[in-house]
């Protein structure tokens, strides 16, 4: 397995493939480059990437490169953080140089990710693993913490020349940080070779002799644990790739783009802590998991660290945690019921109570609003639950929980200001910047802590760095002109909304409604999602079970054929324009237990949207049924 440079690909003697691709990036749809998230209805998550590929293969054997043939491909990936059309085609291009699989090149915006996705792998595997360089290891590269921290065992050896390598009971990797590789010398004994794109990322080649569970593991790990290469930087290396000149960004000016993204989100949280900004939700969340189990490692030396959890949150946060857990022995999930039948604060209260007796580190993730039931707890009672003293099962003072607070839904909600109702329990909260921060524009999230907890971000963004995870500047640019309307568009969204919730209620009032009652909004909760379990009918509770969901796709496909300028079967919230539907079961909650799915229907408006259109339309869906 190697990694090839970008600048000079391999020989490149393909010249049909060049002309093709310079040919698709002059036409390109605009949304290859623009959305962050894309259409579940024509996207086969099993087939994620080679559906669109092969589609794509067809265009290139036929010559076509028209925008309007390239806007019918099925979706690649339904979120950009997984992948997309320009990180396909960047690495169906680099494969097709080297007559290799597709699926054996993942694109990474890291440069630090690729090598610790091997690590996890052979850390489970109980395989051996050998990184070698030639010139030096990024800065970032800590060894010492990927050790103690993240529990990867390797040795570490610099060379001089590829030939020299040796045979290695194990995996090795080779990392090269010359961009202007043009030509690969494949040793036997070399398993992955990683070439770092230092303005743009990182792009893993695999000759597909190794093991193939490799190839889903690194792609999960970039799921998870960080993004792909950006859209812009996937363009950036097209470009590159073809012989064509690829415009860098403006470094004068990201400095006072930083400075405006650090103000207007201290501004809006009503905090004064250091701003960290992440490539997205998911990269922001690992940072601080890992700052924290770092954090306990060195000041709670010896206890057990537990992550507690609602098990049918996002998708993504609830199999990150467990797979953090997976990988260290003195790191356990705890499952936390928050809504529906169960109440945040009472499981808090049960699940505190048990890791006090214990001794052990308390680290609490949860969402507020919840999703996908948009219920928030009393903020009064999960305020006093968090700060009482417990006492260990020896009678001592037990260690205070750390409260991390995932609240993408609500991010205009001041929490952790020095009046909050968080202020006095160690809180960090984190928001998903594809949602209303940048109004689907990008991927960046950030965080910030209150007073009590602002010495932990340090030991977050050391890990942050270390991933090689922060925001690109393009991100901070668009995160810049963003945030300043967030909390005016996220009042516009939530009045459209409102009236369309009402509309519901009023026209088929047997269907069950989730979303904040009118006290709440008041207090400053006004989201603008909401979810929708439509009445049903049959004999069983599987008959029942099966014509609800039937019923959910029903509607959905109404509203994107009678809409569809506007209304989008997508995971999406915040964004710009449009109404956007999802089923939380097949998408949002997609590693979620199969007994703690939502199958429902979740739907997000935005400031801006035909709404006397989509009630139409919804009347429509209501005579039918």
């Amino acid at each position: 397995m190697y990694i090839i440079g970008l600048s000079k690909l391999i020989l490149m003697k393909d010249d049909k493939m060049l002309n093709y691709i310079s040919e698709v990036i002059a036409n390109m749809p605009t949304d290859w480059l623009k959305l962050t998230t894309h259409r579940l209805d024509i996207y086969d998550e099993e087939l994620a990437k080679t559906q669109f590929l092969e589609h794509f293969e067809n265009l290139y054997r036929e010559n076509i490169a028209e925008t309007f043939a390239l806007q019918k491909l099925p979706t690649a990936y339904d979120y950009i953080r997984l992948g997309h059309p320009l990180s396909c085609i960047l690495e169906w291009a680099i494969a097709k140089s080297n007559d290799l699989d597709p699926e054996n090149v993942i694109a990474f915006q890291s440069k630090t990710i690729p090598v610790l996705a091997i690590l996890r792998k052979n850390l489970l595997d109980q395989k051996n693993t050998r990184i070698l360089y030639t010139d030096k290891l990024p800065e970032f590269f800590d060894v010492e913490t990927l050790r103690e921290v993240y529990g990867y065992s390797f040795d570490l050896k610099k060379v001089k020349t590829v030939e020299e390598i040796s045979s290695f009971d194990g995996s090795t990797v080779f990392i090269s940080q010359d961009a202007q590789v043009s030509e690969v010398n494949l040793s036997s004994n070399i398993d992955f070779f990683i070439n770092l794109q230092s303005d743009l990322g990182s792009v893993l080649v695999m000759d597909g002799k190794q093991d193939n569970a490799y190839v889903s593991e690194i792609q999960h790990v970039r799921r998870r644990e960080t993004i792909a290469m950006t859209p812009a930087n996937c363009l950036a290396a097209l470009k590159l790739l073809v012989g064509k000149s690829s415009a860098k960004s403006k470094e004068t000016e990201i400095g006072t783009k930083k400075n405006q993204v650090t103000n207007s989100i201290n501004e809006i949280t009503g905090t004064s802590s250091k701003v960290l900004v992440a490539s997205c939700g998911l990269s922001m969340q690992y940072a601080i998991m890992m700052g924290l189990v770092h954090e306990a490692l060195e000041k709670h030396k010896g206890k057990e660290i537990k992550f507690i959890v609602p098990p049918n949150c996002y998708g993504g946060t609830n199999d990150q945690v467990r797979r953090v857990a997976a990988c260290l022995d003195r790191v356990e999930v705890l499952d936390m019921p928050v809504d529906g039948d169960n109440d945040m604060v009472q499981s808090i209260d049960t699940v505190l109570e048990k890791v006090a007796r214990e001794d052990a580190v308390p680290y609490i993730i949860a969402e507020i609003p919840t999703n996908p039931r948009v219920e928030v707890p009393n903020l009064k009672d999960l305020r006093d639950v968090l700060q009482e003293k417990r006492k260990t099962s020896t009678d001592k003072v037990a260690i205070e929980p750390v409260f991390i607070l995932d609240q993408t839904f609500c991010p205009n909600v001041q929490f952790l200001a020095s009046d909050g109702i968080l202020s006095a329990i160690s809180s960090i909260s984190y928001v998903s910047g594809s949602k209303f921060p940048s109004g689907g524009r990008c991927t960046a999230g950030y965080c910030v802590a209150n007073n009590k907890a602002a010495n932990l971000l340090d030991k977050v963004e050391e890990h942050l760095v270390l991933c090689d995870n922060k925001a690109t500047n393009l991100q901070m640019e668009i995160l810049a002109e963003q945030l300043p309307t967030m909390n005016q568009r996220i009042k516009d969204a939530y009045k459209n909304t409102r009236e369309f919730v009402s509309f519901i209620q009023e026209n088929l009032p047997e269907a069950k409604i989730n979303f904040v009652s009118e006290q709440l909004a008041n207090q400053g909760f006004t989201p603008s999602v909401f979810s929708l379990d439509l009445p049903t009918k049959g004999d069983t509770a599987e008959e029942r079970e099966a014509y609800k969901r039937a019923l959910n796709l029903k509607l959905i496909n109404m509203m994107i054929q009678e809409i569809p300028n506007e209304s989008k079967y997508c995971v999406s919230y915040g964004q710009l324009n449009g109404c956007y539907w999802t089923i939380p079961a097949t998408s949002t909650q997609g590693t979620t237990k199969e007994a703690d799915k939502d199958y429902i229907a979740r739907v997000s408006l935005s400031p801006n949207l035909d709404l006397e259109r989509h009630k139409e339309v919804f009347l429509d869906f209501v005579k039918q049924i």
